[in-house]
């Protein structure tokens, strides 16, 4: 056990965040803590960090927290730097305070050593060696040009002033330097918001092997799925733990209600049985002693609870467009994207009904594709335009986020100033602002609500063409999930960016994969396309092996020579490639590696790589052999 809260009690004065809470981190789990927006996730994990303490209880039962020693605990947050005028290579090596300090030492005992060899100095210049090598004082550079690079940086943004990067990169400049302070408790409160998906996929890698505990908020249903071992949810205030990942989670906690309406159902025909033994004998003199016993087999049974319905409230809207629209929606021409510069060209043509999700790395022109589609840049080349009737609705995920001193109902009905006070509570009611909630400024709204506020906005306008930027970023799951299902039924067409993997499975019907080198457009979903990818380079070697010369220039005796050298050329790839796998994962096993991640994220990546390539070869081998 590193890590552990009993009947805990949070409040923010009168009201009750987070009640009987008992949490636990064992050892180096990799813990999830999913429910509804507002339910107290985020206060858990500040709890956890020591930002706020827990209330007293009312009662005389004990509440406390207990660790295994003072474990250093990190937390990724919306985090703002003390002085932005310094770089980033300055702020990342605040986290090197204690190595650099020692390293300074060290050099101070080799100075002394030039004068004094004593026993003492000798001693004392040992130790400190030791302990900057367990503290990873001779790796730490290296550390910081590859993790700071896969978050997308150029080393040379090193040496940028923080102030010139986006408030996104701002936050996965903090994420960098979280993950390099290697702390024994991580807490990350929506880590995958700003990545891109090569990097979510990376970082689902490096957490799963980092030899520490984690503990992730997250509505990434992908990401958790891939990384945690343990989840707890929070729902009508409870906290329970499940084991597995959110599938296996989803999975058991169905199980259990199933199995609690069974047994609930069963007591209660019991009880009713008893009953009506009782109320028909109580009266009976030679029955007395028998409806007593059956009254007392009814006191003494432990009352079983009818399951609570799960928490499944969540917005709702007529989505259906006013206006179907013509067949061809949208046709892009060679379209040159970018500011300064261009980013990416583009050329698509979009059809009536169908749903394109927009995927690929930062920085090269997703989101300016969707800007440029609504007039907010113009294009550097190329040309786009827009069928019969077309009337577009887009959701722009920066002004999900915005301020605003109005009220909700004002905020609301000065988009619709001709609808009725009562037309405008009942459409801020479809998306859950209900009673009081409607006189919240909107700068006291959560991330989450300020998108419900947006879309309730949006989505009253009914377009058949939506473009959503980031659509699901501050949603809950079953906000995801009601998205998801409103999208699949919608008559219009969706053009979206997402780095949601699960969200894009679900919705897209096709896909506009952005490259550094290109931008490439597949006719079919998500699944098809990962299976394509990976299946690439096995399909090119099949088709070669089955490319057969025409019969004119066959020379049977010559090809069966071919086939046995090729034969004989793929055992010895076999071999090879076993060799490696076996090195590599002794490699892992040595305990000098046992504590570092880098080097065993970097061992395990070199090992599927192998064993991929391992499968192909014994793939094309069974084929010819």
């Amino acid at each position: 056990m590193t890590y552990k809260i009993s009947n805990g009690l949070v409040k923010y004065g009168a009201t009750v965040i987070l009640d009987n809470i008992n949490f636990e981190i064992r050892g180096t789990e990799k813990v999830a803590v999913i429910g509804r927006n507002g339910c107290g996730k985020t206060t858990l994990l500040k709890l956890i960090s020591g930002m706020i303490t827990l209330d007293n209880l009312d009662s005389d039962e004990d509440s406390y927290i207990v660790t295994d020693g003072k474990p250093s605990i990190g937390y990724l947050q919306q985090m703002s730097f003390s002085d932005e005028t310094i770089t980033v290579e300055e702020e990342i090596m605040k986290v090197y305070a204690p190595v650099i300090a020692l390293t300074l030492k060290l050099e101070d005992l080799l100075k002394q050593m030039e004068t004094d060899c004593s026993d003492r100095v000798l001693k004392e210049y040992a130790e400190a060696q030791e302990k900057l090598e367990l503290m990873g004082g001779y790796d730490y550079k290296k550390d910081i040009d590859i993790i700071f690079t896969k978050f997308g940086f150029e080393l040379l943004d090193l040496q940028r002033p923080i102030s010139t990067f986006s408030g996104g990169q701002k936050t996965k400049i903090a994420f960098v330097k979280l993950l390099l302070s290697k702390p024994d408790i991580m807490l990350l409160d929506e880590p995958t918001n700003h990545l891109d998906m090569p990097t979510i996929e990376w970082l689902e890698g490096y957490l799963k092997l980092y030899p520490k505990a984690v503990v992730i908020v997250s509505h990434d249903r992908m990401f958790l799925d891939k990384v945690v071992d343990v989840t707890y949810e929070i729902e009508y205030n409870n906290m329970k733990r499940y084991p597995g990942n959110y599938t296996a989670f989803l999975e058991r906690k169905r199980l259990n209600w199933e199995k609690q309406a069974k047994d609930y159902l069963e007591q209660k025909r019991e009880i009713e049985r008893l009953t009506t033994i009782v109320e028909k004998y109580k009266n009976t003199p030679t029955k007395v002693a028998m409806t007593r016993s059956k009254l007392k087999q009814i006191e003494h049974m432990d009352k079983i609870d009818a399951p609570d319905r799960y928490d499944t409230s969540t917005f709702h809207v007529n989505l259906t467009p006013i206006v179907e629209g013509g067949k061809d929606v949208l046709q892009i021409k060679k379209l040159q994207i970018g500011y300064d510069r261009v980013l990416s060209e583009v050329s698509i043509d979009v059809k009536r009904g169908q749903k394109m999700a927009v995927i690929g790395e930062n920085g090269i022109g997703k989101s300016t594709l969707l800007k440029t589609l609504i007039g907010q840049i113009e294009p550097l080349g190329g040309s786009y335009s827009y069928g019969l009737q077309i009337e577009t609705g887009y959701y722009d995920q920066e002004l999900a986020g915005y301020s605003s001193d109005k009220t909700v109902i004002d905020d609301y009905w000065d988009e619709y100033p001709d609808l009725k006070q009562t037309e405008v509570r009942t459409a801020l009611g479809s998306f859950l602002f209900t009673k009081d909630d409607v006189f919240k400024s909107v700068n006291q709204l959560s991330g989450g609500e300020k998108v419900r506020l947006y879309m309730a906005k949006l989505f009253r306008k009914r377009p058949n063409f939506l473009i959503l930027d980031e659509p699901t970023n501050h949603m809950d799951l079953v906000g995801k999930e009601t998205l998801e299902k409103m999208l699949k039924s919608y008559t219009g067409t969706v053009l979206c960016v997402s780095h949601d993997r699960y969200f894009i499975k679900e919705i897209a019907d096709s896909l506009l994969v952005f490259n550094k080198d290109k931008v490439t457009y597949y006719p079919y979903r998500y699944d098809e396309y990962i299976a394509q990818n990976r299946g690439e380079q096995a399909v090119a070697e099949t088709k070669k092996i089955n490319l057969v010369s025409s019969p004119s220039q066959r020379n049977p005796g010559k090809e069966i020579a071919k086939k046995e050298q090729k034969v004989r050329r793929l055992e010895q790839q076999i071999e090879e490639h076993e060799i490696k796998i076996e090195a590599l994962r002794n490699e892992m096993s040595l305990p000098e590696n046992a504590m570092d991640y880098i080097k065993l994220f970097e061992l395990q990546s070199a090992l599927d790589e192998e064993e991929d390539q391992l499968e192909q070869i014994m793939e094309e081998w069974t084929m010819i052999s």
